[in-house]
């Protein structure tokens, strides 16, 4: 089984090297323009890929010339986005006054119950009459 022992690097070759702000942005041209790979500098340098990618974030000319999205709206856009907007706001106030309603018949209905004292929301069974449909064929 291998050991940490076995992995650690000696003080030679865990050195920090910096590299010069020139030579940083020499590598990021010759990158953009296709002179050379990243795993080519990585192997020649003994950079990491996490450096190179922080020099292109730094010198690269790719974020800056990336073109930006852009959202067109025309005016009947805006209008219509306005309108539901308005009619979400209409049916909203439609539902509280609907639900103020129910709350409304729902004390009435207590208060009736309390009043006659009778079970008004009793269910009662839907068992036909013994008169409705007995009619005969003759």
């Amino acid at each position: 089984m291998a050991r940490r022992n076995q992995f650690k690097m000696s003080e030679s070759q865990r050195r920090v090297r910096r590299f010069s702000e020139s030579f940083r942005q020499e590598k990021v041209v010759e990158l953009e323009s296709g002179i050379t790979t990243a795993r080519e500098i990585i192997k020649e340098y003994e950079v990491s890929y996490t450096s190179i990618k922080r020099w292109l974030d730094k010198y690269g000319n790719r974020i800056k010339n990336k073109p930006k999205r852009i959202i067109v709206e025309s005016e009947s856009d805006t209008k219509k986005l306005l309108e539901l907007r308005k009619r979400v706001a209409e049916l909203e106030r439609v539902v509280g006054q609907k639900q103020l309603q129910i709350d409304f018949n729902k004390k009435m209905i207590e208060l009736a119950e309390e009043f006659y004292k009778v079970d008004i929301k009793k269910k009662f069974s839907d068992k036909p009459s013994s008169t409705s449909g007995t009619t005969e064929k003759k």
